[in-house]
């Protein structure tokens, strides 16, 4: 299947999931190339009657944005779709069964880079709201759609900007979903309503360079590697709670950029990530860390630590919006999901700052893998879910989405 023609939009049965999905895995929107994706998702939502805004966004040493502002209806209660169309590089496409942006069919499922994560939500949602509106069942509110083409990248110039132009523009949102892969085995056995923060360090661990023959005349910085991996790994930073699971820290890479044997090296740097719970924040956390650093390096050796971009964790408290979304998924698949705040990191932890957030979307077993694909029954299931919660939350009014 080759990227849609204006011709082929216009057929589009943007009811259909499947017909929506297989039109946006043809775009190879691979991060941070727009690949035709907002494209064509800002027509198909200008056929739905939707007020669209394309907004570019950048920074020095960094590359240029496309993302998506939709919005539909007026007043209040607002609810905010969170998305995006970009995607992880497929790889090698000869290992895959089917072309990664050809969005085959093959025995009941759909192939293609993007259709677990998270092209398929967003056709899901895009054809839920379809259907509302050709039923005349959409009730009184307003549907925002922000969709960005850096959540797989660097996350710089994507939903954080959209969001407070957003604000700027006084756009006041009750509740947020946001359609990222959040099941496991089974369409509707897990929702998120938190997310563990994120913190990344390089620790410089600086000594002086020597011939290894001669170390009285040098200052192994490696002797200060093992007793500060050691406490860093092995030490637990907390037991976790009643939402969230203990906090973990992971090395992830030691190097000295020391190809002789015959050098002791003058530094070595030391990368790790944490992914924290609510009983610390991102400088609370810094400061334990660096006590830590500083009580294992011995005499003689000095650190330096650089930290990346924190994410804070946050959890949506049990209240209507996560109440709905329970209601939506029961409805459609008879069973409850678990409420969870495992994983990773996404684009909620940007949304949580203003309005409450919750996550559901696939099953994610196949998501950035080879053969990435998803049956037709969950993207026609997830967008009965999307329907049924959207309606809820609207017919609910502005108390519907609170906390």
């Amino acid at each position: 299947m080759s990227t849609p023609s204006a011709e082929t939009e216009d057929r589009l049965d943007v009811c259909d999931p499947v017909a929506v999905a297989r039109a946006l895995i043809a775009c190879p929107s691979v991060t941070p190339e727009e690949g035709g994706a907002l494209d064509l998702l800002e027509r198909v939502l200008d056929r739905l009657g939707f007020s669209v805004t394309r907004l570019t966004f950048s920074e020095p040493g960094t590359a240029e944005v496309d993302n998506l502002v939709a919005s539909l209806g007026t007043g209040a209660p607002h609810l905010l779709f969170a998305g995006h169309t970009d995607v992880v590089p497929p790889g090698d496409s000869r290992t895959w069964r089917h072309p990664p942006f050809s969005g085959e069919i093959d025995d009941g499922f759909l192939y293609g880079r993007g259709a677990v994560d998270m092209k398929g939500g967003v056709a899901a949602f895009v054809a839920a709201i379809a259907r509302l509106k050709a039923a005349d069942r959409l009730p009184v509110g307003t549907i925002t759609l922000v969709i960005t083409g850096d959540e797989e990248g660097p996350g710089i110039n994507g939903t954080q900007k959209a969001l407070a132009w957003c604000a700027d523009k006084g756009f006041a949102f009750d509740g947020a979903l946001v359609g990222e892969p959040t099941c496991v085995a089974r369409l509707g056995d897990m929702a998120k309503i938190g997310r563990r923060g994120s913190l990344s360090g390089t620790i410089r661990v600086q000594g002086r360079q020597g011939h290894a023959a001669y170390p009285h005349r040098a200052l192994n910085p490696m002797a200060a590697v093992a007793p500060i991996a050691r406490t860093l790994a092995e030490d637990p930073l907390d037991e976790g709670t009643s939402d969230f699971q203990p906090s973990n820290l992971e090395l992830v890479s030691i190097d000295t950029d020391n190809s002789a044997f015959n050098v002791i090296p003058g530094a070595c740097e030391i990368r790790f990530n944490v992914r924290f719970n609510t009983i610390w924040s991102s400088d609370t956390l810094k400061a334990e860390l660096l006590r830590r650093i500083e009580d294992a390096t011995p005499d003689g050796i000095s650190t330096q630590v650089e930290w990346e971009r924190p994410s804070e964790p946050f959890v949506t408290e049990s209240g209507a919006l996560a109440d709905a979304m329970s209601e939506a998924i029961s409805q459609v698949v008879g069973a409850r999901p678990e409420l969870s705040t495992s994983g990773g990191t996404s684009d909620a932890r940007y949304v949580r700052a203003y309005c409450p957030v919750v996550e559901f979307g696939l099953v994610g077993d196949t998501m950035h893998q080879i053969d990435e694909r998803v049956p037709l029954a969950d993207l026609e299931g997830l967008t009965e879910i999307y329907g049924r919660f959207t309606s809820l939350v609207l017919a609910g009014g502005g108390g519907a989405a609170g906390t």
